[in-house]
């Protein structure tokens, strides 16, 4: 994960969870503990992904603080359609909250985006919002799933029940994921926990 994305983590000393928040409120935490213990334990995990954040805590506050702050609005770069600088919105034209990334087609891709009406990027964007709906949360599972088990093989690799909660945990079956997670530290199982329930619904939490 960039360590100049928002998205918000999580800290832990050994099995203990010191902190969780925006990143650089978390990454000042650790900066503290590391204060307090200068041998300490500590890892920072991605709240959506679950893998382990490297942190540059050199500096001061202010500094670490600003290393970490989100990059300036992406919307200021190429789209896909033009292949240069975004053309300046028209007066009154609402800001949609768009991000701009390459997309690569094939060239039948782009000749039939081009007969649809609405431009490329609103054909993308319904066609994926159409395959968000018939997805039927398939895509969330999957990933909410990754992201526990990138956590647990980190914090409870070696611990007892590890491979068959990774069994339950793929298998959607909460109950045996808790049975074989029960002699884990708390601080763990329920982490790892809110890592399988998944991030809120943007669908139904606008």
């Amino acid at each position: 994960m960039s360590q100049n994305s928002p998205r918000p983590s999580t800290a832990f000393h050994d099995a203990t969870r010191i902190a969780s928040g925006p990143l650089p409120a978390v990454a000042l935490a650790v900066k503290a503990a590391l204060a307090a213990d200068p041998a300490a334990a500590l890892l920072v995990f991605d709240d959506a992904t679950g893998k382990v954040v490297d942190l540059d805590l050199r500096g001061s506050d202010a500094e670490i603080v600003a290393r970490l702050a989100p990059q300036p609005d992406e919307t200021s770069r190429t789209t896909p359609e033009t292949g240069g600088a975004e053309a300046p919105r028209g007066r009154g034209r609402p800001k949609l909250g768009v991000v701009a990334r390459e997309v690569t087609l094939l060239p039948r891709h782009w000749d039939w985006l081009a007969l649809q009406p609405g431009g490329a990027s609103q054909v993308l964007r319904r066609l994926i919002d159409e395959a968000r709906k018939n997805d039927g949360g398939r895509s969330r599972t999957r990933a909410a799933q990754a992201a526990a088990y990138a956590f647990i093989s980190a914090m409870a690799g070696d611990r007892e029940g590890f491979e068959e909660a990774s069994r339950a945990l793929f298998a959607g079956d909460s109950e045996g994921f808790a049975t074989h997670s029960r002699t884990w530290p708390a601080d763990i199982r329920a982490y790892a926990e809110k890592l399988l329930a998944g991030p809120a619904d943007p669908e139904h939490n606008p």
